[in-house]
């Protein structure tokens, strides 16, 4: 008897705890639903006011639809962001708002591409021409967030803050020596010479082929880094380069010195600037609109019944649905035929912002391009990167737009296949066996070495995908396939050379692509949609949750170490048929 109770008491005290529980998830659903239900409504814009321009957060290609994004999730601290869609439409919008005055820009490190931060910088230098002023101030200015804030009409700094200004570097991260270290061998067979990706995991440094590409590449980012600069600030772009090749700027006022920032200012004292700049007296405050809040007032854009379509292609592809921030082929080709069948849409933009994935996914969109080519007309405009997989999709367009700094080209494939058999049975004693029907029926095995027939059948499949690749982009660039053999081989391009060898159009803005495709279809009034259709905000607070939480340990435990752990997953996810970009490189 006494057994029972004691059994009795711990079954009501879990199925409390479990109501308990179920009663919080109820809640927070409830309160994050209600919060924003606030969170979507306009703000008022007093007159007067300051828009103030805070691009310390994630700009991504459309603004999260995260109903939960303010709740006390673990992990959550991070900001959900800000897309650049709304973000270009709110500072175009500021320019003929006559409640806004001047923009304050505050950022020390933007997380962003230079071609998204170019895209901003230029909706920046646009919105000056209404005669408003940007003010830009911040007590550490890294070398992207000085890039945007040179578009300002005045630059200040902290009076005991920093400036970097050092000129790029890149870094790559190679795994040969861990995994032999580990037992796991790395099987590679691709084609082209600089389709480097698979480097990291057969070689301990840089081959001659991929110092060559990155080189330039670096070398290309630096270039428009310090032209836009010059530009701005007015000094020769000579001189920068001086400047940061001898490492001149060392403390605030070297900066003010060679005229990189109008002065040296503490923050109330902007805030006196602002005032004055905003028609408000010494005695008031400042008013001031986040940006974050101003886009909430942003409506459809344009008029009338025709409608221009902009398709997001966001993250590495693969097969399947995906979400927001990875391409997944049937929901990307889905909002494609959807924009295809819509008579009222009468030209498609794909915004193209991918280093490659999947090649067989990649073909699947590009096919929904083709057809729907064929129905309207079809323009790409390319983010920070449409490399590999990503330019595959892109290429058939009947024009592509890229910024000077957008990354694209490396036109090639490989295969990576890992062999486990050291780690397996060597060192932690597994072993494997089995029966087949057919010498190939287990082709692909990752606990055995290829044999030499496996190889041969792998390289003339890769072969086979790559002469596809460069058949599609020489139907789509109208070139020879032998010109584009010359050019892909996994090279890698900035914008400025992708135009110049003809793998793009045009140096162009988002905006500019949009126009463009308006102007094909033969339309000047018309409206711009947007497909596919977020993901469902709940599903994506649940998701995103999840992976929170487990980041965010997984930070803690790692540390600094965690960019590797993220590296070696990637090495994981990768295995298989790939037309993806052969590096990632950051830029220091």
């Amino acid at each position: 008897m006494k057994d029972f109770f004691k059994y009795l008491f711990a079954s009501m005290l879990g199925f409390f705890l479990s109501a308990v529980i179920v009663f919080i998830i109820i809640f927070v659903i409830i309160v994050g639903a209600i919060s924003s239900i606030d969170s979507d409504k306009t703000v008022t814009v007093s007159n007067n006011s300051v828009l103030f321009l805070n691009l310390d957060q994630p700009i991504t290609e459309r603004t999260p639809k995260n109903p939960f994004g303010n709740l006390p999730i673990v992990g959550g601290t991070e900001k959900d962001g800000i897309g650049l869609n709304d973000l270009l439409k709110s500072i175009q919008r500021a320019k003929t708002d006559d409640n806004i005055k001047c923009i304050y820009l505050n950022v020390s490190s933007p997380n962003a591409g230079f071609a998204t931060m170019r895209e901003v910088r230029n909706a920046l230098i646009d919105f000056k021409k209404s005669h408003k002023k940007i003010i830009a101030y911040s007590e550490v200015f890294t070398q992207g967030a000085y890039y945007l804030a040179s578009a300002a009409d005045k630059v200040y700094l902290n009076p005991e803050g920093a400036l970097e200004f050092k000129g790029f570097s890149s870094e790559l991260t190679f795994f040969k020596g861990t995994l032999e270290k580990v037992g796991v061998e790395m099987q590679v067979i691709r084609v082209g010479n600089y389709k480097s990706a698979v480097e990291p995991f057969i070689l301990d440094k840089m081959s001659d082929y991929n110092r060559k590409q990155v080189t330039a590449y670096v070398g290309g980012l630096y270039n428009t880094f310090l032209t836009d600069i010059a530009k701005s600030r007015d000094i020769q772009k000579d001189s920068l380069y001086k400047i940061a090749d001898d490492y001149r700027i060392r403390e605030p006022q070297d900066a003010v010195n060679f005229k990189m920032v109008d002065a040296l200012k503490y923050k109330d004292q902007i805030l006196e600037e602002l005032k004055g700049l905003s028609g408000r007296t010494r005695g008031e405050n400042v008013r001031t609109v986040s940006i974050n809040d101003y886009v909430k007032n942003n409506t459809e854009t344009g008029s009338g019944k025709d409608k221009v379509a902009v398709i997001y292609a966001n993250g590495e592809i693969s097969g399947g649905e995906g979400n927001d921030n990875q391409i997944g082929s049937e929901r990307i080709s889905r909002a494609i035929r959807k924009a295809r069948l819509d008579d009222d849409i009468k030209a498609v933009v794909i915004r193209v912002n991918s280093p490659g994935g999947s090649a067989l996914a990649s073909d699947v969109i590009w096919r929904e391009i083709v057809l729907t080519k064929k129905e309207k007309p079809v323009i790409a405009s390319f983010g920070d990167v449409a490399a590999s997989g990503g330019y595959y999709i892109g290429c058939a367009a009947d024009s592509i737009f890229v910024q000077p700094n957008t990354i694209t080209g490396s036109i090639g494939v490989f295969g990576l296949i890992p062999n486990f058999q050291n780690l397996m049975t060597n060192k932690l004693g597994i072993t494997f066996d089995g029966v087949k029907t057919g010498k190939y029926a287990d082709i692909m095995a990752t606990n055995r070495p290829m044999t030499a027939g496996e190889r041969f059948i792998i390289q003339n499949e890769l072969n086979r995908i790559y002469s596809g690749f460069i058949s599609r982009v020489a139907d789509g660039r109208k070139k020879s396939k032998a010109y584009i053999d010359s050019i892909g081989g996994g090279h890698v391009w900035i914008g400025t050379d992708a135009v110049q060898i003809g793998l793009a159009d045009r140096i162009g803005s988002f905006n500019d692509a949009i126009k463009a495709a308006a102007k094909k279809a033969k339309i000047k009034e018309y409206k711009v949609v947007e497909y596919p259709d977020v993901v469902d905000p709940l599903k994506s607070f649940m998701d995103e949750s999840t992976d929170r939480i487990k980041t965010y340990y997984t930070k803690q435990e790692l540390g600094d170490n965690y960019m590797l752990y993220q590296q070696m997953k990637k090495v994981i996810a990768s295995s298989g048929i790939q037309a993806r970009m052969p590096f990632e490189a950051v830029i220091k």
